[in-house]
């Protein structure tokens, strides 16, 4: 096996591997996952608001 096979055979492992990938991040099974862990970021915003007005109503 030459250097040049070597390089084809590394580059269709490659792509396989990037083709795995994308029909993993856009299956519909991830999706309500995916959806959960974007909307994290609001959900820690609104845990402090709630955190900051029970405090102010000692």
């Amino acid at each position: 096996m030459d250097y040049g096979t070597f390089r084809g055979l590394y580059t269709l492992f490659l792509l396989i591997i990037m083709i795995a990938i994308v029909v993993w991040a856009f299956s519909k099974r991830r999706k309500a996952s995916f959806d959960e862990a974007a909307n994290l970021i609001f959900a820690d915003e609104e845990h402090s608001a709630d955190n900051k007005n029970a405090g102010a109503k000692r």
